[in-house]
C-alpha cells in the first residue's frame, strides 16, 4: 500500500529539468542520482557558485526545480537565495549540514519551497519533492517552523533584501566588500553614475540613509548571527 501511495505522488511529480547548485562534485554527483530516481527530473544541470547559477538560468532558461546548497563561494548568508528566487519564480529545495529550527525557519521565511539536511535518506527526499510538486512546502520530520520568529529584526532584514534585484544584490555584496562606486564599476564592466543610481535604488528600497547602515542590514541576513545567537530552544 504504501508503494502505491509513493507511486502515485511520483506522478504527480511534474519536474523535468532541475538545477543543483553546490560546490561538492560528488555530492551533485549523488543527488543527480536521487532526483533521477525518485522523480520525473529527465535534465539536470549543476553550478559549482551562484553567478554560474545564475548565468545558466539566464542562457538556458529557468529550470522546474532548484536544489541550493547555502555554503557557496561566493554567497554570505541568505544571499544566493534571496538572489535566485528575484532570477526566477523556481520552487528552491535548501539543502544544508547546516540544520537547526532557527536556520530552517529562516530559509522558509526567505522564500525557500523546502529545507533537507543534507545527509538525509533518500525517502526524505523523495517527501520533499513530492509535497513541493503539490503546490506544498516541505519541513522535515522533527523541525518545527517558528512562525513566531525569534529574531525579528532577521526577517524584516531578509525581506527588504528579497526586494533588491540581481544587479543591486551584486552591488551591495560589493559595497558589503568595502569597494568604492569607481571600484564596483569597474567590476562590473558598468558606467559609475550607473552605480551611484543602482546605490540610490538600494538605500530606498533597504529604507536606509547611508552605505554603512545598508552594510548593517545587509549582516542581519547572515547566517553568522543565527548560528552565533542560540536563542530560546525549541
Amino acid at each position: 500500500m504504501l508503494a502505491a501511495v509513493l507511486d502515485r505522488n511520483a506522478d504527480k511529480t511534474a519536474f523535468d529539468k532541475a538545477l543543483i547548485v553546490d560546490d561538492h562534485p560528488l555530492f551533485c554527483d549523488a543527488l543527480s542520482m536521487t532526483l533521477k530516481a525518485l522523480s520525473s527530473v529527465n535534465t539536470i544541470t549543476t553550478a559549482a557558485c551562484l553567478q554560474d547559477a545564475l548565468d545558466r538560468i539566464a542562457s538556458d532558461g529557468k529550470p522546474d526545480l532548484v536544489i541550493l546548497d547555502l555554503n557557496l563561494p561566493d554567497v554570505n548568508g541568505l544571499e544566493g537565495l534571496l538572489r535566485l528566487r528575484n532570477a526566477s519564480d523556481t520552487p528552491i529545495i535548501v539543502v544544508s549540514s547546516m540544520a537547526d529550527n532557527r536556520i530552517v525557519s529562516s530559509v522558509i521565511h526567505a522564500g525557500a519551497a523546502g529545507f533537507v539536511p543534507k545527509h538525509s535518506q533518500r525517502d526524505v527526499f523523495r517527501e520533499a519533492i513530492d509535497a513541493i510538486a503539490g503546490g506544498g512546502r516541505y519541513i522535515p520530520a522533527g523541525y518545527v517552523l517558528l512562525e513566531d520568529s525569534t529574531a525579528p529584526d532577521t526577517d524584516d532584514a531578509i525581506s527588504r533584501l528579497s526586494t533588491l534585484t540581481n544587479q543591486q544584490a551584486r552591488i551591495l555584496q560589493l559595497i558589503c566588500a568595502g569597494k568604492l562606486n569607481k571600484q564596483i564599476a569597474y567590476d562590473l564592466s558598468i558606467a559609475e553614475t550607473t552605480v551611484k543610481a543602482h546605490v540610490t535604488a538600494i538605500m530606498r528600497k533597504l529604507g536606509v540613509q547611508s552605505r554603512t547602515q545598508a552594510v548593517l542590514l545587509a549582516s542581519e541576513a547572515s547566517f553568522a548571527n543565527v548560528l552565533h545567537d542560540p536563542g530560546p530552544s525549541a
